[in-house]
């Protein structure tokens, strides 16, 4: 029997439809350095070095294309001011964008003494029963002005939107965070796996195993992408 497969759904207020800016899978926003980036460096290739370059890593690749990027709704300016003691937001959207939190709330954290804020989304995120979603910083896509805090969300009982807390890291002055800007990548997971850990020494065979793969890996250009990566 083939089994159905699960959806995730973005729902937004009827008024925002088109207005705001909509979340998008994350395979389909990758960074324009990397789109740049050519699979080998002609220059590099030698004897001694094949010239492959990280758009070449299918472990990357994969975890820049994972779920879904929600981005931020409208433009945001950030003046950041005092070292990053100080940060004020304005935006011309109507609805809130950016508030605080109190800094007793992340006492300790290494950031301080930069005050801790979160952004609002405006995007209601369902997905089917069993199935939760992790929020995570854009991977593989850093930012030099806020670093997004990861969190995890039952996303099937928790039906609101879920707001995006954040440190801005900047430098001081006044930063523009466009309409569209990718603030978060919603990644969902079925919660209900049932995998348990095993941790011990191991075999011979499973040694012998470990070796083959690493040595097909190291025989061939894309061995890891044709022969052991899942189907995608």
């Amino acid at each position: 029997m083939k089994r159905r497969s699960a959806t995730i759904a973005f729902r937004c207020r009827a008024e925002d439809a088109g207005v705001i800016a909509e979340p998008v899978p994350a395979r389909t926003v990758l960074p324009a350095w990397l789109r740049r980036l050519p699979g080998m460096d002609a220059e590099r290739l030698s004897a001694t070095n094949d010239g492959l370059t990280v758009k070449r890593c299918m472990p990357f690749l994969d975890a820049l294309g994972a779920g879904w990027i929600l981005p931020l709704a409208t433009t945001v300016r950030l003046e950041i001011s005092d070292g990053g003691r100080t940060v004020n937001a304005g935006w011309e959207f109507d609805r809130e964008m950016v508030s605080t939190h109190a800094p007793f709330q992340v006492a300790g954290n290494p950031y301080e003494p930069r005050p801790p804020m979160k952004f609002h989304n405006h995007w209601t995120i369902r997905t089917a029963p069993g199935w939760s979603c992790l929020f995570l910083p854009p991977l593989n896509r850093p930012s030099d002005v806020v670093q997004l805090f990861a969190g995890l969300v039952d996303t099937d009982v928790y039906t609101a939107p879920v707001n995006l807390p954040f440190i801005a890291t900047g430098s001081d002055g006044v930063h523009v965070l466009p309409k569209g800007t990718p603030l978060v990548q919603v990644v969902p997971f079925r919660r209900d796996t049932g995998l348990t850990a095993s941790i011990r020494p191991e075999t011979d065979d499973e040694r012998e195993t470990r070796r083959r793969v690493h040595r097909n890996t190291q025989a061939g250009d894309g061995w890891y992408r044709r022969m052991a990566r899942a189907g995608r």
